[in-house]
C-alpha cells in the first residue's frame, strides 16, 4: 500500500465465518487507528509502525463499541467522507450481522450530508431498507436521565435512525468537502 501509493481501503477485511465484530477495542487503540488513517483530530498521535487497517474494518471496530469516546464517534463521518470506496459489500453485512446497522446508517447521513456526497447516498438507501425500530444510543452507555433528555433534544438525522444522540452535520470538523 505505502509502496504504491495506495488507499487503506486497499487492505484485507477480516474474512470469518460468521460476524466480526471485535468488542472492547481500548480507546487508545481507536484514537491511534484514526491517526494513522489520517484523521486530522488526532495527528498528533501518528507515529509510524502503527498497523494501519482497512477504513470499513476500523468503522465496524468503533461502532461495535458500547461506550466510544466522543471525538472518536465524531470522527466516524469524517472516516466514510474520506474513504468513500470502502468495502460496503463487506461492512453492511457485517454491520447487520451485529445490528449495527443504524448506527452506521446514521454516521453515513452524517458523512453525506456534511459533505453533500452523493456516492454515499446508495449505502444510506441500502442501510434504510434494514433499519431497527429498536432504539439505540450512538456508541454511548446512557443513564436514565440523558436518555429523556436526548430524546427530546436528539438531531433530527439521529431521530430518523432511532438514536439517541445530538451530534448534526454541521458539528463535524475536519470533514473533506467534495
Amino acid at each position: 500500500m505505502h509502496v504504491y501509493g495506495m488507499s487503506p481501503t486497499v487492505l484485507p477485511v477480516p474474512n470469518p465465518p460468521a460476524s466480526y465484530v471485535p468488542q472492547n477495542v481500548t480507546p487508545d487503540a481507536l484514537a491511534y487507528g484514526l491517526a494513522s488513517l489520517g484523521y486530522p483530530g488526532f495527528a498528533h498521535l501518528h507515529r509510524r509502525g502503527v498497523r494501519k487497517m482497512n477504513p470499513a474494518e476500523y468503522l465496524l471496530s468503533a461502532l461495535s463499541q458500547n461506550d466510544l469516546e466522543a471525538r472518536v464517534a465524531e470522527a466516524l463521518p469524517w472516516l466514510l467522507a474520506r474513504y468513500p470506496d470502502m468495502d460496503f459489500a463487506w461492512l453492511l453485512p457485517q454491520a447487520r450481522m451485529a445490528n449495527l446497522q443504524n448506527r452506521l446508517g446514521f454516521a453515513v447521513t452524517l458523512a453525506r450530508l456534511a459533505t453533500t456526497n452523493n456516492l454515499l447516498q446508495q449505502q444510506e438507501q441500502a442501510l434504510a431498507e434494514s433499519k431497527l425500530h429498536k432504539e439505540d444510543s450512538f456508541c454511548r452507555n446512557l443513564n436514565e436521565p440523558e436518555r429523556r433528555w436526548l430524546r427530546e433534544h436528539r438531531s433530527e438525522e439521529a431521530r430518523q435512525w432511532n438514536l439517541l444522540s445530538d451530534l448534526r452535520p454541521d458539528m463535524l470538523r475536519y470533514v473533506p468537502q467534495v
